[in-house]
């Protein structure tokens, strides 16, 4: 079956770009379009959509406010979970993006990707994972990590989480936070991929989290591991 996908961006050529990219990729339907934050979100309660490209950037509802809503409130096919949302924007420090990210979005993507980028990150976040490259992952975390303050604490409810947690999984997670990939963290740990999916899933389950994305933010709320440039403790 095709990845259902949607566009959402205030201009009009972007929109058209993109769906003549997407359209002519094997195995993806663009099934509608929207022009700013209120459509998107009418887009994904009328629409059975997989993937909901988001800029974030728009007059009246932004694609954060859009984002917070149809990850929250919309049910997508009558009771399914909602869209896949990958924010759009032209700078990869772009404090929109970050924020869009905490709301719920699932990747984020510059709008100067190559069309393969594009391609490979609609179909990543269809299958369940965050579509996140490790340099981008990595901004993330700076800008992240320097809107929280110093130092982090760990909440009750984080640390009672963190406490179901086997060490093994707890180096996983501080690895995650650190943007680093699945291969990354297969060489340094000397394991599988298979084997570091696998750890990365079971991380996912017992923190209810929905992708990589939320392991971070997780990680950084809960003092996991320092911010970048704070002193250890």
């Amino acid at each position: 079956m095709a990845i259902r996908v949607g566009i959402v961006d205030d201009q009009a050529l972007v929109r058209i770009g993109f769906r003549m990219l997407l359209e002519a990729e094997p195995g993806i339907e663009v099934v509608g379009e929207a022009a700013d934050g209120r459509g998107a979100i009418e887009l994904a309660r009328t629409h059975e959509l997989d993937v909901l490209l988001m800029d974030v950037r728009m007059p009246g509802i932004d694609g954060i406010a859009a984002t917070e809503t149809i990850v929250s409130t919309v049910s997508n096919g009558g009771g399914a979970a909602p869209p896949r949302i990958i924010v759009l924007t032209t700078f990869d420090h772009d404090e929109y993006a970050f924020a869009a990210l905490r709301a719920g979005a699932s990747g984020f993507l510059l709008k100067d990707a190559r069309p393969q980028e594009l391609i490979t990150a609609i179909r990543t976040v269809h299958a369940g994972d965050a579509s996140l490259a490790p340099r981008v992952t990595r901004r993330m975390i700076e800008l992240f990590a320097a809107q929280l303050p110093t130092p982090t604490a760990q909440s009750d409810q984080g640390a009672m989480v963190l406490a179901t947690l086997t060490p093994r999984e707890r180096e996983i997670l501080v690895a995650v936070a650190q943007g680093q990939s699945n291969g990354e963290i297969a060489s340094a740990f000397h394991l599988s991929e298979s084997t570091v999916k696998t750890h990365v899933g079971r991380v996912l389950q017992k923190l209810d989290a929905r992708d990589r994305v939320q392991l971070v933010i997780f990680a950084y709320e809960n003092g996991v591991l320092p911010a970048p440039g704070a002193a250890a403790s």
